[in-house]
């Protein structure tokens, strides 16, 4: 089944569109036959759940880090993360660049942005962009590449408003990429868009969709 949910799936999407598979809470056996179908990106929000499979699993896996990431558990996937979508703060972003130091390596991240009604989702708002990316100690980060931005939609089965809130995550992306990355190719991301509504955010302008339950079926909470 995974494999043709995946071919369905790729069908569904442009060129100009990744599939992140969202394996969070899902063995590693599900993850290996969707890698044997052909799937390398795979997205986790738990560090160390992400870090076990990486352990076990082809090396040539790209882990994509899509969950609020909490400092003290940063030190574990920076030797191998290939793109955290989740920097919803200054003080993370400035870990992730310590952290990333340690290892000489350049951790590319995507800006969160909070685009939702609902309070509990995490996120930036544009004036706090804005801060971080003409702070000095930004300027000082040799070690983390921002590539784009994040945002997740309000849960809701009014396609109209999550319409209305990709569009808004395309503007902040639009105004970011004239105002800061003009001519900088690397930030091209829109990361947005999951099983329930990618089709809408391919529509606004996504780059790469966050799509777990349409691949492996509905999560296994008590993993």
């Amino acid at each position: 089944m995974i494999k043709e949910n995946l071919e369905k799936i790729r069908a569904t999407l442009p060129k100009s569109v990744t599939l992140v598979a969202v394996s969070k809470t899902k063995p590693v056996s599900d993850l290996q036959e969707a890698y044997d179908a052909g799937q390398r990106i795979f997205g986790e929000n738990h560090a160390l759940e992400m870090r076990d499979k990486h352990e076990v699993l082809p090396a040539d896996i790209q882990w994509h880090f899509i969950g609020h990431l909490q400092t003290n558990k940063i030190k574990y996937i920076i030797p191998f993360v290939t793109l955290i979508h989740s920097i919803d703060s200054a003080n993370l972003l400035e870990a992730v660049n310590k952290e990333a130091k340690k290892h000489d390596r350049v951790v590319d991240c995507l800006l969160q942005f909070h685009i939702a009604q609902e309070e509990t989702k995490f996120g930036l708002d544009l004036d706090e962009a804005r801060q971080l990316l003409e702070s000095d100690e930004f300027k000082q980060m040799d070690n983390v590449r921002i590539c784009g931005v994040m945002g997740m939609a309000t849960f809701t089965e009014d396609m109209d408003e999550v319409r209305k809130e990709f569009k808004h995550l395309k503007e902040i992306f639009d105004t970011l990429k004239a105002k800061y990355f003009a001519g900088q190719p690397q930030f091209k991301e829109i990361s947005m868009g999951m099983s329930d509504d990618y089709p809408i955010a391919v529509e606004e302008g996504a780059t790469l969709v966050r799509v777990g339950s349409k691949i492996f079926g509905a999560r296994n909470y008590n993993v």
